[in-house]
């Protein structure tokens, strides 16, 4: 099966699927920071915060499309001087989680603003083997909103 995978703008994805995908207990198992309900209000809040980046950096999240069909949400935001990638698929779509971050990653690789991408993610993720086929490297533990993650670095310059 072909996987034409493509990144358009959250505000083009229709707010009540957002909220589905969010709200799939399978997606909060490994996102420790999603301790509230997605209903109508939390999806517009956080659309107009991803889209705030877009103003502020000229780069974000985005909506993820695999054949049309949104998959998701993931992209670039700048946290400090750094930019940390993220991507939060639909379980249908965990599996192209490998191809997309590639995807995204070759952007990162063609923009100079990114001289090298961090990663967050929670202890509870035990399968790192794609980040280090990609050459993150480990740099330690942080707090982050009072979790705990493990930080990852790729340089992209």
């Amino acid at each position: 099966m072909k996987h034409d995978i493509a990144f358009a703008r959250l505000p083009e994805i229709a707010p009540a699927e957002i909220a589905e995908h969010m709200s799939d207990p399978r997606v909060a198992e490994h996102m420790p920071l999603l301790t509230f309900t997605w209903d109508e209000a939390a999806v517009a809040k956080f659309v107009g915060q991803k889209e705030a980046c877009w103003t502020r950096d000229g780069l974000g999240h985005w909506a993820i499309l695999c054949n049309g069909r949104y998959v998701g949400w993931g992209g670039f935001q700048k946290e400090g001087d750094e930019w940390d990638y993220g991507l939060v698929l639909r379980p249908d779509a965990f599996g192209l989680g490998i191809r997309i971050s590639k995807k995204a990653l070759d952007f990162a690789l063609a923009d100079e603003r990114i001289p090298y991408v961090t990663f967050l993610l929670p202890p509870s993720r035990k399968n790192l083997g794609a980040l280090k086929r990609f050459g993150a490297v480990c740099i330690g533990d942080i707090d982050y909103d009072g979790e705990r993650f493990l930080k990852f670095r790729l340089e992209t310059a």
